[in-house]
């Protein structure tokens, strides 16, 4: 099943009512198609670290870095090298005055790690004790941070403004689960208006374009360059490893 008809078949068992249980997002999630950053192939690809630095997001004027999820060292706002150069690229296929707006890039391993335990509690208090049960159900909004697209500075979580510096419509939040809306969390959520479906379509079409690769159960998170785009688009290892 894909990930809309399984997310689908989740909110209609709910009645489409309020937030649907644990027990149906761990149906939901057993018979997702995509990929998981828990996926034991994903730690399996190999890394060949090309050496790029870290890179200020800042310095990208046609960029702009929003500071909600700012942190004391600043890791929020830098990339690597080479996934900046794509992100400016990326930002000159939108249209005129439509801007990228980056939430997130580089995440420490402490603060990747404090993030997943968080997320774990939470689904272990709503009675999930099965270990790999837990590990696959957390790894769908937090990755492990063994292999954490942020921790390796390859990952950005994004959207895009409008000239006024207003967030488009993108039918859901970034880092919705956080709130309790993982119902539009995925990138193909069913439900979606035109409008925030074409909007999804244009973030999507400028970062595909140039290498970018998401993770489909949540439509802001894109990555290049990490062990999981390495195994999603057949490269032979993956040009970023944790920084």
């Amino acid at each position: 099943m894909t990930l809309p008809r399984a997310i689908g078949r989740l909110f209609h068992q709910a009645g489409m009512t309020g937030r649907p249980s644990e027990h149906l997002w761990s149906e939901a999630l057993g018979s997702l198609s995509m990929i998981s950053l828990s996926d034991p192939r994903v730690i399996d690809t190999p890394v060949a670290d090309c050496g790029e630095p870290l890179a200020d997001i800042a310095t990208a004027p046609a960029i702009t870095l929003d500071p909600r999820e700012r942190d004391e060292h600043g890791a929020y706002g830098r990339v690597r090298t080479g996934v900046l150069e794509r992100l400016r690229s990326a930002s000159k296929r939108l249209p005129a005055g439509i801007k990228l707006l980056v939430i997130e890039g580089h995440r420490s391993p402490a603060e990747q790690a404090r993030r997943f335990a968080l997320h774990e509690n939470r689904l272990r208090r709503s009675g999930i004790s099965d270990p790999a049960e837990l590990r696959r159900q957390v790894s769908a909004f937090v990755s492990p941070v063994e292999v954490a697209p942020h921790c390796a500075g390859a990952a950005v979580d994004l959207t895009l403004i409008d000239p006024d510096g207003v967030e488009l419509d993108m039918g859901g939040a970034v880092n919705g689960h956080r709130t309790g809306d993982e119902r539009w969390c995925p990138f193909d959520a069913p439900g979606l208006s035109p409008a925030a479906q074409d909007n999804r379509r244009l973030l999507a079409q400028c970062l595909r374009e140039e290498g970018f690769v998401n993770y489909p159960s949540e439509w802001w998170h894109w990555s290049y360059g990490d062990r999981y785009w390495a195994l999603v688009t057949g490269a032979p290892a993956a040009v970023y490893g944790p920084i």
